[in-house]
């Protein structure tokens, strides 16, 4: 009598599977790994391994020994080099600006420190510290345990920016450049550099409309600004109606008053490349509105500030000027200065006092139609920047024109307008 065994049989399919879900993951990190060792590869070390292999071939189909010799030479300098790639590199980094908010042409102090917290020496590295498109290097030099370094460095400041400073990166690589293994600390801080100002002392650029301001011109029925008294129309409210006079014309007389309104403050600063002669001026362009809008914000009062593309912060001054460090030209298609007159009449109907900035380019007829488009009942002033020109004041339709050929031009120029 035989007895049969039975056993049970898995599928191929299952088992394919089943391998494809643990190879996945090693094939992966094997992938890491490969790029991670091709990334330390400079491409100056590319060449030399090129180079290395066709001095060998040639050699050996040729049958020159110099040419093998030669590529035993290149592969041996290669495998040398990468031996100034061993050691560790756990720096504990810190990164400190001194302030992270600095104005055109100030300095950026600040420091950068590194400790070896750990039980073992580093050998000496190199620290790479990126600043905007530029990039600081410091050595550093065997730091032995519980050993601290620290470097100081100065950021120049020339244009306005948002300058990314970081993140730090440490770099171990041999003296000829051929490999170079790079491991980044810390996060990067951004640096704002603000645009010049000036100071506008003693005046308001605010012409306010407000219970303690100047009423306007325009006529309300129902405000706190009393005018004059007026017969009864239809439609007024009867908690208006003057009895007395009433009594003595014999007809209903109601009161009539002067609109109020809150001051509304907006400065309207074009980015559009055709609005400027270069580059200067607009800078001297941002500068204005900067100061422009700091004033208006000292003064308390409610500030918009627009450019092509939108809003532009102006929440505060602090946030105001860091809105204006990245400010950047327009796209040709985000229309002129004309353009940003629409926006702002679409966008900000009740607007008392709209500032428009340009260039020098912008010529009078241009001027008259943007102004033409601006809210009614606003006053307007346009500001044209115009490096090296001297000030002026003109009148074109209802608004006046100052223009400045530096920003320190523009407080004077302001208080003839302003009377």
């Amino acid at each position: 009598m035989t007895t049969e065994s039975l056993g049970s049989t898995v599928p191929a399919g299952t088992t394919r599977t089943a391998l494809r879900e643990v190879a996945a993951p090693l094939a992966a990190r094997a992938l890491r790994r490969a790029r991670g060792i091709l990334r330390v590869a400079r491409p100056l070390a590319w060449v030399l391994l090129a180079t290395a292999v066709v001095l060998f071939v040639a050699g050996r189909i040729l049958g020159w020994q110099e040419l093998v010799i030669a590529a035993v030479v290149v592969t041996t300098v290669l495998v040398l080099c990468t031996f100034f790639l061993i050691g560790r590199t756990d720096y504990d980094v810190g990164l400190d600006l001194n302030r992270t908010r600095v104005v055109v042409g100030e300095r950026a102090v600040g420091a950068l420190s590194l400790a070896n917290t750990g039980t073992r020496a580093i050998l000496p590295s190199r620290i790479v510290l990126p600043v905007g498109a530029g990039r600081g290097e410091f050595a550093v030099r065997r730091l032995a345990p519980g050993d601290e370094a620290e470097e100081l460095f100065a950021i120049p400041t020339q244009r306005r920016a948002v300058l990314k400073v970081g993140p730090v990166s440490v770099v171990r690589g041999d003296p000829l450049g051929l490999f170079e293994r790079v491991q980044r600390r810390d996060e990067p801080v951004d640096l704002f550099v603000h645009p010049k100002t000036v100071l506008f002392d003693g005046q308001s650029l605010g012409f306010l409309r407000d219970l303690e301001g100047m009423p306007a011109t325009d006529l309300s029925r129902d405000d706190v600004s009393f005018h004059a008294l007026r017969q009864y129309e239809p439609g007024d409210d009867r908690r208006h109606v003057h009895w007395k006079s009433t009594a003595r014309t014999g007809d209903l007389m109601v009161r009539q008053y002067e609109e109020t309104r809150r001051s509304h403050f907006v400065i309207g600063l074009s980015r559009h490349p055709s609005d400027y002669r270069d580059p200067e001026e607009f800078e001297l362009a941002v500068s204005a509105a900067g100061s422009l809008g700091l004033r208006a914000l000292r003064d308390s009062q409610r500030v918009d500030v627009r450019s092509q593309g939108g809003a532009i912060a102006a929440e505060s001054g602090k946030r105001f000027l860091d809105s204006l460090s990245g400010l950047v030209y327009s796209r040709p298609r985000e229309g002129d200065l004309v353009g940003l007159a629409g926006l702002i009449a679409s966008t900000l109907p009740l607007a008392s006092i709209v500032v428009l900035v340009c260039g020098s380019t912008v010529d009078a007829a241009r001027l008259r139609v943007a102004c033409s488009r601006l809210p009614f009942g606003a006053r307007v002033l346009a500001v044209v920047a115009e490096t090296g020109a001297s000030p002026s004041l003109r009148r074109i339709a209802e608004a006046d024109v100052v223009t400045v050929g530096t920003l320190d031009q523009l407080p004077v120029a302001l208080r003839k307008v302003l009377g």
